[in-house]
Order: structure tokens, then sequence, then C-alpha cells
């Protein structure tokens, strides 16, 4: 069977990047403003890591269906989902208090990441695991890609 023809966009983005909401907050841009060419974080000591599409996991504080937006919380601070309307699937995520998985393309940083969603998944059955693992998650990524 014949794959669909892809873009160049899509055949270059990498694999989701974990990463955590204060990681977002403090990413550079690699191109000019809304250039869409992706964030550099600095996971530690002198590395860098480009960003584009990421994984996020948290808590959902806030749904705005009108807005087609949820605001999430990390153990890092708060940050914002885009087009959660749009994600199959992803209906029983927009409950307040849910424990979530985002992953989505980077449309701000500043003065709170944005998020673009691709995907969501509702981890609240085995939140605690989920939780108390993601930080880990997060570092081990991290250091393997950087």
């Amino acid at each position: 069977m014949n794959e669909p023809e892809r873009t160049n966009m899509e055949r270059k983005r990498p694999p989701p990047v974990k990463v955590l909401s204060a990681q977002l907050r403090t990413a550079e841009s690699q191109g000019p403003a809304g250039g869409g060419d992706g964030y550099v974080i600095r996971p530690g000591r002198g590395r860098s890591l480009p960003v584009s599409l990421v994984w996020l996991q948290g808590t959902v504080l806030e749904v705005q269906l009108d807005r087609n937006t949820v605001l999430l919380l990390d153990e890092t601070g708060t940050f914002a989902v885009q087009g959660v309307n749009n994600i199959p699937k992803g209906k029983p995520c927009l409950s307040q208090g849910k424990y979530v998985m985002v992953m989505g393309v980077i449309q701000a940083i500043s003065p709170e990441p944005v998020i673009r969603a691709v995907k969501m998944a509702d981890l609240s059955e085995r939140a605690a695991l989920h939780r108390r693992m993601w930080k880990l998650e997060v570092e081990e990524l991290q250091q393997v890609l950087s």
C-alpha cells in the first residue's frame, strides 16, 4: 500500500520530548518569533535540547470548552493546552481534577507555556504512580537525548 506523502515538517519533526512546564518558561526560541522552528531547553550542566513537540503531564485545574482550552498544573507550574475539543478520545480528560498527559506543539512560552494538543490521555486511574514517576521520566529522557 502507498503511504500518503508527508510534508517536510512532518518528516523532520522529532518524537515528543518529555518536559516540565518550568523548562518551557525558560526555553529559548530557535528562530524568528512565531516561526515554528521550535525551542531549546536547558536540562542542566550546560546541555541544550531542541524541542517543538512536547509531552507534559498534569492535573486539570480549569476547563474552558468555549475557548477550546484547559489549564493544567504540573509540579513546576501551570500551562495552557489549546485545541482540546478537536482531540479524538480527549473528552474524558476534560474534567477538573483529572491527571492527564498531553502531547502537543509549543505555541508560546511566555507568560505561561501554551501547547496545541495533538493527543491527550486520562492517567487518573493510576495518578499517584504517574505523579511520582513523571519527574524521573523527564530527567532520564532528557539525559539520553542531550
